[in-house]
């Protein structure tokens, strides 16, 4: 990778670390807002319900709108679309404004982040493409760590309307230097939408979508609950819980780029088949262990290292089955991946509605994740299947 498309990489990662921060602070402020809108904060919570679904619905449509464009001046103008949706939350004086922002806010950060996927394929060699996306990835777990405990200090120091006006400032400061620096990248070769639409439908996809439905579905069960999971099953307090957030958070930024550097050297499939026997068998044993704080504890350090060193290897798998397709194939998934998350949560909230008791959310979780397991084993053998016809025929071919 050159010098100056390092850097690029870093701001590209910048970028995703403030449209991850609007995504997730907003869960941390929700009384604020409501209060201040005069709403019930189960109408509050919808905010985050229209940001997934926009980002779910809107992000592959404008991938497919916007195939052939090039990549720069896409890329800039959805952090303008962001700059608009973070304006129009700051002044929000209603919650239908709220929602026209937040569905702003999820379209642009589809954008946004599907764009920068394809432009660091491009941008980087081959063999280099699993650390780049495990860097870009990054901005994830980094608006964990930082934006989030940061926003809510801001909106305890201020008000919840500043973050927006920061986040604001930071996308302009972000757009001026990615135009600077980022060189012209050409959009996809053009390929009939229908052919989009017959590759994403093949075998090996569909399954890889399913690995990431599962996979973001069974960790929602859990991650939703986390907190109260702490605290219920734990006894953590809330400071003990602020602290082990905050540890999981750093836990995952570390592993992302392990889990980046595992790809280049050990290939996308064997590191995402290993992460999920991994990140299931944690949570299997997290309900066995609940006698034994430190067992816990590490358990769930374990699944955070393992869920974000997985990250990378999904989206370079992708990658590598549809790079004709990419930008598309990826948009897909990253739908996926939010509708997964909802669904999810929707299966947590009613297995405790039933049951009174986290207790066994973390076998709901592992029993999730082992179907993701069963999705990546039939795509790999899929992939493989493929690879070897493919050879076969050139084989024919050239004799």
């Amino acid at each position: 990778m050159m010098k100056t498309n390092v850097f690029t990489i870093y701001m590209l990662t910048v970028g995703v670390f403030l449209t991850a921060t609007s995504e997730l602070v907003v869960s941390g402020i929700l009384p604020r807002i409501a209060q201040d809108i005069n709403i019930s904060l189960a109408l509050a919570g919808q905010l985050i319900t229209a940001y997934s679904l926009s980002f779910a619905i809107a992000t592959p449509i404008l991938i497919v709108l916007t195939n052939r464009l090039n990549r720069k001046p896409l890329l800039v103008g959805s952090l303008v679309a962001f700059f608009a949706g973070s304006g129009l939350s700051a002044f929000s004086k209603n919650i239908e404004m709220l929602m026209a922002s937040r569905v702003l806010l999820g379209a642009s950060s589809g954008i946004f982040l599907v764009v920068s996927l394809g432009i660091a394929a491009k941008l980087v060699p081959e063999e280099k493409i699993g650390r780049t996306i495990g860097t870009i990835i990054l901005g994830f777990s980094s608006a964990m760590i930082l934006g989030v405990p940061i926003g809510i200090a801001i909106a305890d120091w201020i008000n919840w309307r500043a973050i927006f006006i920061l986040l604001a400032v930071l996308s302009v400061i972000t757009g001026i230097v990615i135009w600077r620096l980022l060189p012209n990248v050409a959009g996809d070769t053009p390929v009939p939408f229908v052919r989009q639409l017959k590759r994403a439908g093949s075998a090996v996809i569909l399954t890889t979508l399913f690995i990431s439905l599962f996979r973001e579905g069974g960790n929602s069960v859990f991650l939703t609950y986390i907190s109260p999971y702490m605290k219920q099953i734990m006894s953590f307090d809330t400071a003990d819980i602020a602290f082990m957030m905050l540890a999981i958070g750093l836990i995952g930024a570390i592993a992302s780029r392990i889990g980046g550097s595992l790809v280049d050297h050990w290939g996308a499939s064997r590191t995402l088949g290993t992460s999920l026997v991994i990140h299931l068998a944690a949570l299997a044993l997290l309900p066995v262990f609940t006698f034994s704080t430190p067992f816990v504890v590490g358990l769930i350090a374990i699944m955070f290292a393992v869920l974000f060193a997985g990250g990378p290897a999904v989206q370079s798998y992708i990658i590598q089955q549809a790079p004709e397709s990419a930008n598309f194939v990826l948009s897909l998934n990253t739908s996926v991946i939010h509708l997964g998350i909802a669904a999810g949560a929707g299966a947590g909230g009613y297995l405790v509605g039933e049951t009174g008791t986290l207790q066994q959310h973390p076998w709901l979780a592992a029993a999730i994740i082992t179907l993701g397991f069963v999705a990546a084993q039939i795509s790999f053998a899929l992939s493989r299947k493929n690879r070897k016809l493919a050879e076969t025929s050139l084989r024919s071919m050239s004799s």
